[in-house]
């Protein structure tokens, strides 16, 4: 990338967020440039043989209820290795269809998951549903794009896509060998609140959420086995990113485990009740929205804002999380441009 200082992550385009010794000297507009301004876009093993590259031949997809199929992603950042396998994508399998929800971020990501379908069931695949715009989640959408299936997302998805897929093309072009071949295919069906779709005895409940983790957040809710797809409106292990509004995500968790739900499909990391995972993100989440707030009042601007709370001195430090050093000064700036308005 032209910039050694700039990382590619799923959810954007960021400097080096690890100590204040180690960051380069960054002006408010380099900062803002940097992260909100670009725009952010049983097991089942399968056969590495012509599908798949190593890395995604590596991951396979586990059943972790009755017919509700996960393939776990790494917790990393893309790199040419992994090309982006990083994100929790799946299938949801009725006994009429089946659905798929999220598809990686490459066609060829997008064919491993065809295969895992083939796979498990000679059901047909009969719904696409995309979580949110991160390209982790919904740039395998190539590989489906010829089933003439509906590919399902929030009211926001498409514009989002369109404001942002190019860019995220070209930089995974650069980076990723494996990303030849994918387009940025936008969903052909939407929803502005509440979807409900069947399988054949397996309803689904899709939901449209207010701006949280991005301004297209959905969730997929299997009142069979009661598991809720959280997308990226839940990350277990790994550090939430801020890409959207940190006061509305905190509302939003307020509301998102209702007593029916048994088991969470988190956009990263494991499947578990959800309740432990969900109070840890909110403790992170409020931690920075604190400190931020704390900042602000003491008249900080965004540099020293970041030599305050982007240091293991600071109580709110996030040690328990995998991949901080690159997530957690974006975030910061994220909150601080959202905050400084309230």
């Amino acid at each position: 990338m032209a910039d050694p200082a700039l990382y590619l992550l799923a959810h954007g385009v960021q400097h080096l967020a690890g100590k204040p010794d180690r960051r380069p000297s960054l002006t408010r507009r380099a900062l803002l440039r940097a992260t909100g301004g670009l725009g952010l876009l049983g097991a089942l093993t399968l056969p590495a043989a012509g599908l798949f590259s190593p890395a995604q031949a590596a991951l396979p997809f586990s059943e972790v209820a009755d017919g509700v199929y996960v393939r776990y992603g790494v917790h990393e950042e893309v790199t040419a290795a992994n090309c982006g396998a990083i994100a929790n994508i799946g299938f949801v399998v009725g006994e009429d269809s089946v659905a798929v929800i999220d598809t990686g971020t490459t066609h060829s990501q997008g064919m491993s998951l065809r295969a895992a379908v083939a796979a498990a069931t000679d059901k047909p695949i009969s719904h696409v549903i995309n979580t949110h715009v991160h390209f982790d989640h919904c740039f395998g959408n190539a590989a489906f794009s010829a089933l003439t299936v509906p590919i399902i997302g929030h009211k926001n998805l498409p514009r989002a896509l369109a404001d942002r897929g190019t860019f995220y093309a070209e930089l995974l072009t650069d980076l990723c060998p494996d990303f030849a071949g994918t387009t940025v295919v936008a969903p052909t069906a939407t929803v502005a609140e509440t979807l409900d779709i069947d399988l054949g005895n397996r309803p689904l409940r899709l939901t449209a959420w207010p701006t949280a983790h991005t301004n297209t957040d959905l969730t997929v809710f299997d009142g069979r086995t009661g598991t809720l797809w959280t997308g990226d409106l839940v990350f277990a292990e790994r550090l939430p990113t801020l890409d959207g509004s940190i006061n509305g995500w905190l509302t939003v968790l307020d509301s998102l485990l209702p007593e029916n739900v048994r088991q969470i499909v988190p956009g990263h990391g494991p499947v578990s009740d959800g309740r432990a995972a969900l109070d840890a993100e909110r403790a992170y989440l409020e931690a920075l929205r604190d400190g931020v707030r704390q900042a602000l009042a003491d008249d900080l601007d965004i540099p020293d804002a970041l030599a305050r709370l982007d240091s293991d001195d600071w109580p709110g430090w996030p040690r328990d999380w995998q991949v901080v050093e690159n997530v957690h000064g974006r975030n910061i700036v994220s909150a601080y441009t959202e905050l400084e308005w309230e």
